[in-house]
């Protein structure tokens, strides 16, 4: 499943959540304000901002919100689900 991580307030974040929610993209969000493992993991990667969006560990949609708009849904969601089945392998 795709991760959001996220933080409160973050007018980035609610659009890149908009946006997977009206192209029924299913995601789980994780609050790196309530959550130091995943905000230490986001530093290591060099992020410097959210929404950083991930597929099992690994970087699905580079440039957060800017970059996720501008991707095809019906692509991203054959990806996932792609990826998904390789997990049941």
């Amino acid at each position: 499943m795709l991760t959001v991580y996220s933080n409160p307030n973050c007018p980035h974040c609610e659009s890149a959540k908009s946006w997977l929610d009206s192209n029924k993209i299913e995601y789980e969000v994780i609050d790196i304000t309530q959550n130091d493992t995943a905000l230490n993991m986001i530093r290591e990667a060099g992020h410097k901002s959210v929404p950083q969006l991930y597929l099992n560990g690994e970087v699905f949609v580079p440039g957060g919100y800017e970059g996720l708009k501008n991707q095809d849904p019906e692509v991203l969601r054959e990806q996932i689900e792609l990826n998904d089945l390789r997990g049941f392998a």
